[in-house]
């Protein structure tokens, strides 16, 4: 561990801070339909919007409306993706001339991208054509992104909202998001990305002649366009197998610093659109102090442990940590933050191989992911799982001192803390099922790469991360198998839309109900007291959830390679 380590890693924190007012100043402004400087321009792109959709833009719906619509947009979007990929071979802007892909892993994949999980059982660079990558991947990734961001607003607007029965329009919110925060951010990203190298291309991919005189493909594409909503919309799902350890998906250190700014930029937003929607931005500061408490102390153990290495490599006499797996052009500073800031978000996004780190070092992206990725979290999806842990945490503060809880002028009563238990249970129910089945059942097993432990993580990790919605996978594991592609595709489906219904069912039932002023006996929501006991009720749950697996693997394996047992 470095002084320019952690210089590096404070950077990081006071960017996304500071760039939390302004841009939640923007984004309020959007979801209020105020006026904005790119409205003259995109206003009447949105009005046209409408009019072809048949959309009133005035007309606001009840929360289960607000849900039915979602889902069935993601149906549209998962028939588009299927089609796409299962007919790759006859349609145009193919220059490889890839064929289509196998039934169940183009399920797995269409299923993913409209989660916005982008768990990638292919490699994208020798399985998908240039036309299935853009209208396919990189669509769903806007569409998939927006969404997110709209739930959250629905979710806020709950708590700001006063004896109403909407929660705001899901098509509306979706154009607005897109059009307004998504794009326009977007297009100059992926400007400053090819500006960093990143490639651009519809061209075919390039023959080249190595010293040696062999012949080698290097596979190009439009590359900087699919990255740049990838991070910015936290979908993760990389243009090549490597992902953003690839030197055309990661071309420079200021690429790779801006590639983690911008996979937080959005999530830490919305903690101050919720306050400023709620009127009262301390209590969006208090939120996002919660995040941050848990990011950093994350980050700290992550990057100690890669930092000290293995006792297995101490004993060889090869010290300054751990680099296996590990681009040299970022070293263990810079992968350590990576990894743990796409875990905290639901990104997926890697620079480095998370099989590789140490056990503890590998841990802790792990527990990120089953925490529901609160900390800062995906776009939107962050902020309203953070919202049901602080429904939560309210409620425990109400047993202690005998009284009905209240938060942002809403007293919280059975069926809300009902609506949150029940999205919350979900993870764990995806997680640990499909954990126990696939280490039993044998051509699950036959998948693993390693034994022991770590094997173990290795399927923990994957049904954690379809689960949680993330979409990075440990490594190790061979996913593209018939069991793999459908079971890691339920997990998806329902990490992310079996937790949406009650989490809008919780949105509609605060909006209906009355604001009421704070009282003495109110426990105040934006201080020290509150950040703290939100922290513990998050590790609580998470540690009575998920130890005993955890103790199964990377802490087992922890304590086995302090003994030189090695898996």
């Amino acid at each position: 561990m470095t002084a320019i380590g952690w210089f590096q890693i404070i950077l990081f924190c006071a960017i996304i801070v500071a760039l939390a007012k302004p841009l939640g100043w923007y984004m309020t402004r959007i979801f209020n339909g105020e006026r904005t400087f790119l409205s003259p321009v995109l206003r009447p792109v949105e009005a046209g919007l409408y009019w072809i959709g048949g959309v009133d833009e005035k007309r606001e719906q009840h929360w289960l409306t607000y849900a039915v619509a979602m889902l069935l947009f993601h149906v549209g979007g998962f028939l588009i993706l299927y089609a796409l990929m299962r007919l790759q071979a006859v349609l145009p802007l193919n220059p490889q001339e890839m064929s289509a892909v196998a039934p169940d892993l183009a399920f797995n994949t269409a299923i993913s991208f409209i989660t916005n999980t982008n768990w990638q059982n292919y490699g994208g660079e020798s399985t998908l054509s240039y036309l299935v990558q853009m209208l396919g991947l990189t669509h769903q990734n806007f569409l998939s992104a927006a969404t997110g961001i709209a739930l959250a607003v629905a979710m806020i607007r709950g708590f700001s909202r006063s004896s109403m029965r909407t929660i705001g329009n899901f098509w509306v919110d979706v154009t607005r998001c897109t059009l307004y925060v998504l794009l326009p951010i977007c297009v100059v990203y992926t400007l400053f990305l090819v500006w960093q190298g990143m490639p651009q291309t519809l061209q075919p991919y390039v023959d080249a002649t190595t010293l040696e005189g062999a012949k080698q493909t290097i596979a190009v594409g439009p590359v900087a366009s699919q990255v740049a909503i990838k991070m910015l919309g936290t979908n993760g799902g990389g243009f090549f197998n490597a992902n953003a350890a690839h030197p055309f998906e990661n071309p420079t250190a200021l690429s790779n610093f801006i590639q983690m700014l911008s996979i937080f930029a959005i999530g830490a937003a919305l903690t101050n659109v919720f306050g400023r929607m709620v009127g009262d931005q301390r209590q969006g500061w208090a939120i996002l102090a919660v995040m941050g408490v848990l990011f950093f102390a994350g980050v700290a153990v992550t990057y100690w442990a890669e930092a000290g290495g293995t006792t297995a490599l101490s004993s060889l006499g090869l010290t300054g940590g751990n680099m296996e797996g590990k681009e040299v052009r970022f070293g263990i500073v810079a992968s350590s933050l990576f990894a743990v800031i796409t875990t905290a978000a639901s990104c997926g996004a890697v620079n480095a191989m998370h099989d590789s780190f140490t056990a503890l070092g590998g841990m802790i992206p792990l527990i990120n992911i089953q925490l529901g990725e609160i900390i800062i979290g995906g776009v939107g999806a962050g902020l309203y799982g953070m919202l049901l842990f602080v429904v939560l945490a309210i409620f425990v503060a109400g047993l202690m001192v005998g009284r009905t809880p209240e938060y942002a002028g809403k007293k919280i009563e059975a069926r809300e803390v009902k609506m949150a238990m029940l999205a919350i249970l979900i993870l764990p129910l995806m997680i640990l099922g499909w954990t126990a089945v696939a280490v039993v059942y044998p051509p699950a097993v036959a998948s693993m790469a390693n034994s022991g432990p770590h094997g173990f993580t290795e399927v923990l990790y994957a049904f954690s991360s379809a689960t949680g919605n993330n979409g990075s996978a440990f490594g190790g594991l061979t996913g593209n198998t018939f069991f793999y592609n459908l079971t890691l595709a339920s997990s998806m489906f329902v990490g992310r839309f079996l937790m949406i219904i009650p989490a809008m069912a919780l949105a509609g039932s605060l909006a209906a109900k009355k604001s009421i002023a704070p009282s003495a006996g109110t426990l105040p929501t934006t201080g020290g007291l509150f950040v703290g006991l939100v922290v513990g009720v998050i590790l609580i749950i998470g540690g009575l959830t998920f130890f005993p697996a955890l103790a199964l693997g990377p802490i087992v394996e922890h304590l086995a390679g302090n003994a030189n047992t090695l898996f």
